[in-house]
């Protein structure tokens, strides 16, 4: 598992991470800049992994999908790719914290960066999500991969070609793409304390309170549905 000093080439060709590596070297780059009154601008930058809890727009259309699909989702990503994700609540909490405490800790805390992180298990994209949607109802057909992965290549690619095609037309946004592809077939797991030893980070939220909020929130998204 990678910390935040963990060396790795990144490439992103996708507008979305790509905007989010900019962004986060314009909030590095101004750490130190002076301000009006004369004063340094001491920044940060908080990485979420993925970021899962009540309004997450992609697990509400995992979740119209599988009731589509009479209540099951398929397996397409091997269960030994293994995702960090944190609760929402706790991100919120982490830069409530770090918003207090960097101007007293500037030495320590400005230029630095730091993973979100909490108590959630790593799991696989699809086995995690079924801790929210399996409660709800939803099965996952997990007794061998029934999609093949270079059929996946082939749709998500078939995907970003319509998406191309349909622009002037209207939004074509599938939840398959080569990006989303890429980010569910690769692990990407981290084990740090660098947030609480900086700045005292715990996360404010247990994993079990964290999935029980997830699942009533799924769970009023199913009453709506219906």
């Amino acid at each position: 598992r990678g910390n935040e000093d963990t060396p790795y080439e990144a490439v992103h060709s996708h507008p979305y991470p790509r905007s989010k590596a900019q962004a986060e070297q314009l909030v590095l780059d101004a750490n130190g800049r002076e301000v009006r009154g004369g004063l340094p601008l001491v920044t940060c930058a908080l990485r979420p992994t993925g970021i899962y809890g009540e309004g997450h727009q992609i697990m509400r259309d995992f979740y119209h999908q599988g009731l589509r699909l009479g209540g099951r989702l398929f397996r397409a990503i091997p269960a030994s790719v293994e995702h960090g994700r944190v609760y929402v609540g706790n991100v919120a909490w982490m830069h409530v914290l770090a918003a207090r405490e960097l101007e007293q800790r500037a030495a320590l805390m400005g230029g630095q960066v730091y993973f979100c992180y909490d108590d959630s298990p790593y799991k696989s994209y699809e086995d995690f999500n079924m801790e929210f949607l399996g409660p709800c109802g939803l099965r996952l057909m997990e007794s061998r991969l029934l999609v093949p992965y270079w059929l996946l290549v082939l749709l998500a690619a078939l995907n970003a070609l319509l998406q191309w095609l349909l622009r002037p037309l209207f939004l074509y946004a599938p939840l398959l793409n080569p990006y989303t592809l890429a980010v569910a077939s690769t692990t990407f797991t981290v084990s740090t304390d660098k947030a609480q030893r900086h700045f005292g980070y715990v996360p404010l939220f247990s994993w079990e309170d964290s999935r029980t909020r997830t699942i009533r929130w799924v769970q009023a998204v199913e009453g709506s549905a219906r």
